[in-house]
């Protein structure tokens, strides 16, 4: 397996990724492939990386800008990840989050948001911070990870596409 940034032609294989992924989970609305294809549009992925294996998209993770009180504090928000249904668990999720992290530590990013399941992205180092909010959701579900300095307070806001 290989750990690669998204090209052009990926875009169709992302979509059937992470329509898959997604389809059925209890926590989605069926909406990450038009996140992806939204912040695509916009020019919003930061960061858009591939897992592929054997020819083939096993895996995408998405990193784009998000706002902290309405300022370009040099935060991401990470998300959709998608990984095929037969090859979850199988440390791909795993590997896309370190090569993720790894890439934005060496550009100089602040640090990284995520709406997401704590008992996973704990072991990542995400955690929950009472001053660090994103409106209307669960709180114990929203964390974060500063990759330089401290983890700033504040609202949270997402690009458009997520429709949050």
């Amino acid at each position: 397996m290989i750990i690669r940034d998204e090209q052009a032609k990926d875009a169709d294989a992302i979509h059937v990724v992470t329509e898959a992924a997604f389809a059925g989970h209890p926590h989605s609305d069926g909406s990450e492939p038009g996140i992806v294809a939204g912040l695509r549009a916009a020019g919003a992925l930061t960061l858009s990386l591939v897992a592929e294996e054997a020819g083939a998209v096993v895996g995408h993770v998405a990193f784009s800008p998000v706002t902290i009180d309405g300022r370009d504090l040099g935060w991401l928000g990470l998300g959709p990840i998608s990984i095929l249904p037969t090859r979850q668990g199988q440390g791909i999720g795993s590997a896309l989050i370190h090569e993720g992290m790894a890439r934005l530590t060496g550009r100089g990013d602040r640090g990284i948001v995520l709406l997401g399941e704590p008992a996973f992205y704990a072991r990542f180092g995400f955690a929950c911070h009472r001053g660090l909010v994103l409106p209307g959701l669960p709180a114990s579900y929203f964390m974060a990870l500063a990759l330089q300095g401290d983890v700033p307070e504040g609202v949270v806001a997402y690009h458009p596409a997520f429709g949050i």
